[in-house]
């Protein structure tokens, strides 16, 4: 019988291939983009950037495809993830090596797994506040936030609801706009 080698960070990093991300101690590819998940990120993104450029609310760092080194074995590469920038006030070279404040993924056919269960778990166990998921082929957001008994569902989004999510209340969401309907 044969030992299973976990891979670690270091082995992610010297891998020449592109989109992969490390999960559970295994390189694998990250799912094709399709269409409404690309969407669906970018307009996170803008609609969330005066929290990153100084022009609003600001004090974060919203970073997209970023690859968060939590662990030896774990280092997934996030849709969208944000950091205080009181906790993180230079942005490293390569993978991010302190866990974020919120998480975003958006979740894709197939994957589901990964962005329903795996990273939920690895996330609370960094004590990451804040996890939004996002289907755009169910056209719903979910957003989590992390208390002592665990992940609580602070918004539910479907169709072109609009709401002020947090941790980002300070600007209003309009999930039609987010899928694309406009």
């Amino acid at each position: 019988m044969e030992a299973v080698q976990l891979q670690t960070v270091h082995d992610l990093l010297m891998t020449p291939e592109e989109r992969v991300e490390l999960i559970g101690g295994e390189i694998v590819r990250r799912p094709m983009t399709r269409a409404r998940h690309a969407r669906a990120q970018s307009s996170i993104d803008r609609r969330l950037g005066p929290f990153d450029d100084g022009s609003g609310p600001g004090g974060w760092w919203i970073l997209t495809d970023i690859s968060v080194a939590y662990e030896p074995h774990e280092c997934p590469s996030h849709d969208l993830a944000g950091w205080r920038r009181e906790r993180l006030p230079r942005l490293p070279d390569g993978p991010v090596e302190l866990p974020p404040d919120w998480v975003c993924e958006i979740v894709s056919p197939g994957h589901e797994k990964k962005d329903t269960v795996q990273i939920p778990l690895l996330l609370r166990r960094h004590q990451v506040p804040y996890y939004w998921l996002i289907w755009p082929e169910r056209r719903t957001l979910v957003a989590h936030a992390l208390d002592a008994d665990g992940w609580r569902v602070i918004a539910t989004l479907t169709g072109r609801d609009r709401a002020r999510v947090p941790p980002f209340e300070a600007v209003e969401l309009d999930l039609g706009v987010v899928l694309g309907d406009t």
